[in-house]
């Protein structure tokens, strides 16, 4: 929910990898918010490389309702918090952007950021000389109808980058970052806090029990761990999935939610850790109990 990014990728230390993908990422942008004349033209481009990154042909037909974080899922903070208790946040999500509100998330006042309070305080300021109102920016309200091309340009001229989601009776319904906005149409975005997590697609917590990112491929953790997650699965799914996640999404026949356990038929659990509205990021694998294995 914060421009601090929640999910990582692979990025290439070479440097003409390097200038080749900020080439690909100015090229995608451009091609996002580029005339309609222009779109047809772009296409034949696009075939080319069809497994590049997302498709963008339905960017200019989304709107702020199809990718804003909803409300049950915005972590906010109220602005009388103690900075003791604020830091607890910021250490507990790992956000370096919040909301602040007066009473209610209905009656937002900014936005605070990690580097402000950093700045104006450090981080053992005394609790005696606290004082978060003084410390927010602005934010921008937005209606979910509005489409996510004006609201990246907005964002871009008002040098806002978080916008909060107002219905028509003034209430929030939902949170957009430029982050987030971003990577509906380049794919996701990492930062330095991804680094770790990029090192390593998975680990193992203790006896068949592994911590995996949802990218990871099926093929390439069978050949590191003998384990394979294609196993009673039908043989037409298996060809239609590369990763952890498109197999959860089969297991589960739509995207699950954080939290959830989706069960394998060759008695293995997956546990989702990480997860948005579109797709699984982060899963949990451990050896199911004996008695949920079914057997014949």
């Amino acid at each position: 929910m914060t421009d601090t990014s929640q999910s990582a990728s692979s990025r290439s230390s070479d440097d003409d990898g390097e200038s080749s993908a900020q080439r690909g990422l100015l090229g995608r942008l451009l091609e996002a918010f580029a005339p309609p004349d222009r779109l047809e033209e772009r296409k034949a481009e696009r075939s080319q490389h069809r497994h590049g990154g997302p498709s963008l042909s339905h960017l200019r037909r989304l709107r702020v309702a199809d990718v804003m974080i909803p409300r049950v899922e915005i972590v906010a903070v109220p602005v009388d918090i103690g900075r003791e208790e604020l830091l607890q946040v910021i250490r507990e999500t790992g956000f370096s952007r919040l909301p602040v509100y007066q009473g209610t998330l209905d009656h937002p006042l900014g936005l605070l950021h990690l580097k402000d309070l950093v700045l104006r305080y450090g981080l053992n300021a005394d609790e005696g000389t606290f004082d978060l109102r003084s410390l927010l920016r602005p934010l921008l309200y937005v209606p979910a109808s509005m489409p996510l091309i004006v609201l990246f340009q907005k964002m871009q001229t008002e040098r806002i980058h978080m916008a909060l989601v107002i219905d028509e009776y003034g209430g929030v319904e939902g949170l957009v970052t430029i982050e987030y906005l971003l990577e509906q149409v380049v794919g996701e975005i990492d930062d330095e806090y991804d680094t770790e997590r990029d090192s390593e697609l998975w680990r193992q917590e203790a006896a068949d029990v592994w911590v995996l990112e949802a990218r990871t491929e099926l093929e390439e953790f069978r050949a590191a761990t003998g384990i394979d997650l294609t196993e009673g699965i039908d043989s037409e799914d298996v060809d239609e999935i590369d990763t952890l996640g498109g197999l959860v999404f089969i297991l589960a026949g739509r995207v699950p939610v954080r939290g959830e356990v989706i069960a394998h038929p060759a008695g293995w659990d997956f546990e989702v850790l990480d997860a948005d509205l579109r797709r699984v990021k982060r899963l949990r694998l451990r050896r199911a109990p004996a008695r949920a294995v079914a057997r014949d």
